[in-house]
């Protein structure tokens, strides 16, 4: 569904991207673990339009997306949850969702019917359907930024640190919210600073450093790989791994 092959990516004169590839097949979990710097949010913003490759290509549903503008990227099928949720505090629940659903506002039974269906997964996102997004707790938010990305119906969710901010309960809970989106068929690129979790949930998964893909291979293969240990977390990370 998603390739990417051999893309470099610059912020001004820091080479942020240097040669990554990688793919993601329909109905599968790929997670993109690393490190603070080592590239994942930069991937993120070039897949999604945020961000141009200087080379290297990304197809999309056999169909080039490098370069795109994001609103043409979420026409094509990419929906993003952005790291932070970036939801629009000073509206409505309801109206977060609205939003969501812009590309199919000529059809507004459909942006009900899915309204409906997230208000029947996230019943607290019902009860304050009218509340000010703002005023959520973390873990409702990132419920309600998830909703929002899929009111779009898109082909593949981008998940950008979903857990980032959460406590461990509340990550939990959202680690299994993204299980249930897999039972469903979801096609979903994970990318997360929580490795062990992350790796737990994946069918497959990259380890990223310092702008290149180091190691790749199937979730809990690469969730016992020492040098995942290594690459993730750096000097001390046994003890926190292990935590």
């Amino acid at each position: 569904m998603l390739v990417v092959k051999s893309v470099h990516t610059y912020y001004g004169n820091i080479h942020a991207l240097k040669g990554v590839s990688l793919h993601v097949r329909k109905g599968e979990i790929v997670t993109l673990v690393g490190a603070n710097g080592a590239g994942k949010s930069t991937l993120v913003n070039t897949i999604c339009g945020m961000a141009k490759p200087s080379r290297g290509s990304i197809e999309f549903n056999d169909r080039a997306i490098e370069g795109l503008p994001p609103e043409t990227i979420v026409r094509r099928g990419i929906a993003l949850v952005p790291e932070g949720r970036q939801i629009f505090s000073a509206m409505s629940v309801e109206a977060n969702l609205l939003m969501g659903g812009y590309i199919h506002r000529k059809n507004p039974g459909q942006v009900r019917e899915d309204m409906d269906r997230f208000y029947g997964i996230f019943p607290i996102l019902k009860q304050r359907k009218g509340q000010l997004a703002g005023t959520l707790s973390g873990g409702e938010q990132q419920m309600l930024a998830i909703s929002r990305a899929l009111m779009s119906r898109p082909d593949l969710l981008v998940l950008d640190e979903p857990s980032m901010g959460l406590a461990p309960l509340v990550t939990r809970e959202i680690f299994a919210i993204i299980r249930e989106l897999k039972e469903q068929g979801r096609t979903i690129l994970l990318i997360e600073q929580n490795a062990r979790a992350a790796l737990k949930v994946a069918d497959r998964g990259y380890v990223l450093e310092i702008g290149k893909v180091i190691l790749e291979g199937e979730g809990p293969e690469l969730l016992e790989h020492r040098e995942v240990k290594r690459a993730y977390l750096g000097k001390g990370a046994k003890q926190i791994w292990e935590a």
